[in-house]
């Protein structure tokens, strides 16, 4: 089964990058290798034999993650790909991620696919996928099975999916439609994914085996860098879903006074 494993990046996440490609050597054999980049120019020397380097500068509100997948599907696509594996710049490939998601898509070719996640603590920096089975911790937020098993999700498990590490056949990627690129900047295309997955009949399944290992960065609780984005990508998703995503985060940002109800919507109570 011809495997792409696609990637989005960014400079500033160029050493986790470099760790990804040289894990990736190890555990993946012959595959087809895509990077989209979403910065606003090509970093110097990132372009690297047998990759497929791809350039999605960011929109008028931010960099464009979804768009920088959907033309990293396309590319992968053109290339031959049979299945698209997406992994995140963050994320180191288990030995076994690759061969667990092509006997999940062998058995459910129409399924959306997702793997378990374990997040590293800021001293575990592996340089060798056999580090990595002793590291296997997954995160207790999403359902992780044991390896060669899978399960379809529940209707309200459609909530959990994340775009750390996912798969779809060509074909599962078409009925989805892709990611809608409404989204700029920080939050809320990957619960949109999922949520089109749900009302397009798209099963989501959960796929044991499938471990992705997920490198430790700085990271705010709630991620106030982002309260813009938050704001603008969350409007969006009420206006095609008719809830808001990110419940926890709007609280959080509500009970500090940054933000307030106004009818149906969020919005700053001031402005800096």
């Amino acid at each position: 089964m011809r495997t792409a494993v696609l990637t989005v990046a960014s400079a500033a996440r160029r050493e986790h990058l470099e760790r990804q490609r040289r894990v990736l050597a190890e555990v993946a054999g012959d595959i087809v290798r895509v990077e989209a980049w979403l910065d606003e120019t090509l970093p110097d020397g990132i372009r690297d034999a047998g990759i497929h380097t791809l350039h999605v500068p960011p929109g008028p509100h931010g960099i464009r993650v979804g768009e920088g997948r959907n033309e990293a599907a396309r590319a992968a696509i053109g290339a031959g790909a049979e299945l698209l594996v997406f992994l995140d710049v963050d994320c180191l490939p288990g030995p076994d991620l690759l061969p667990a998601y092509r006997a999940a898509s062998r058995a459910a070719p129409e399924a959306l696919l997702c793997g378990a996640v374990t997040y590293l603590a800021s001293v575990q920096r592996p340089e060798s996928a056999s580090d990595l089975h002793f590291l296997r911790r997954p995160h207790r937020a999403r359902p992780a099975l044991p390896a060669g098993e899978t399960r379809a999700a529940t209707e309200a498990e459609y909530d959990l999916f994340w775009s750390l590490s996912f798969a779809v056949t060509p074909a599962a990627w078409e009925r989805l439609g892709g990611f809608h690129p409404g989204y700029e900047g920080y939050g809320a295309e990957d619960t949109d994914l999922a949520w089109t997955a749900r009302e397009r009949g798209v099963e989501l399944r959960w796929v044991g085996g499938a471990d992705a290992f997920h490198q430790w960065h700085p990271v705010s609780s709630p991620p106030w860098q982002h309260l813009d984005d938050i704001l603008r990508n969350g409007a969006t998703f009420h206006a095609r879903w008719g809830v808001w995503p990110m419940g926890g985060w709007l609280d959080a940002f509500a009970a500090a006074g940054a933000i307030e109800r106004r009818g149906e919507g969020w919005a700053r109570t001031h402005h800096d």
